[in-house]
């Protein structure tokens, strides 16, 4: 997974951490979206925390194309797509009509701020696994990626602080009421760490 992408995907999930983080409570927070299981966790006064989301889907096969490649999946809600099944999918002649497609997509931010000394640089990492030949396709891919945005102005009264994101733009969060905030946060980097993992499996209904 290239780190321009994973950037994008970093950026995309970081509005949902910062919101889920900025609530305030002493535990561990846990809920339910109609996508799936969303956890969140800090400590009381440390400004960060860590949010866990994981999404789960099942589709049903109805129909192949074997000459382009081409699979129809109709998901549990009825609602139909086509997928293009590229060539890492070795095991493309194993999949049949009926077959049931599962996915689970787990994500992971977390949010801190670097001790004065301590280094945070960018990096990005990925790694895939696929199921044996003859097998039904499957397998699992996760990528990495760290980069860090800087609190470039906060605001004492709303107790909102801006941060200045790496492609250039600039977001304005809620900060939790247990987080200190002062005028010294300017300039203050905050590390954000996002992890994004997808399982796939084909299996007979």
């Amino acid at each position: 997974m290239k780190q321009t992408n994973l950037k994008f995907t970093a950026l995309a999930l970081l509005p949902v951490a910062m919101l889920a983080l900025s609530s305030c409570s002493t535990e561990p927070q846990a809920g339910t979206t109609t996508t799936g299981q969303v956890a969140a966790a800090f400590q009381p006064g440390v400004p960060g925390g860590v949010l866990v989301e994981t999404f789960k889907e099942t589709a049903t096969v109805t129909g192949i194309d074997r000459a382009t490649r081409e699979v129809t999946l109709v998901k549990t809600d009825g609602t139909q797509a086509t997928v293009t099944a590229g060539p890492e999918v070795a095991n493309f002649a194993q999949i049949e009509v009926g077959d049931q497609v599962k996915a689970t997509v787990t994500d992971t931010v977390s949010l801190f701020v670097p001790m004065p000394g301590e280094s945070a640089a960018d990096q990005a990492a990925a790694a895939v696994a696929l199921a044996p030949l003859g097998e039904k396709p499957g397998g699992a891919i996760s990528g990495a990626v760290q980069f860090t945005a800087k609190i470039t102005s906060v605001d004492l009264k709303r107790h909102t602080a801006t941060l200045q994101l790496p492609d250039g733009t600039s977001k304005t969060f809620n900060v939790r009421p247990d987080v200190e905030l002062t005028k010294e946060t300017v300039g203050v980097d905050v590390v954000i760490r996002v992890t994004a993992a997808v399982a796939v499996s084909v299996e007979k209904p």
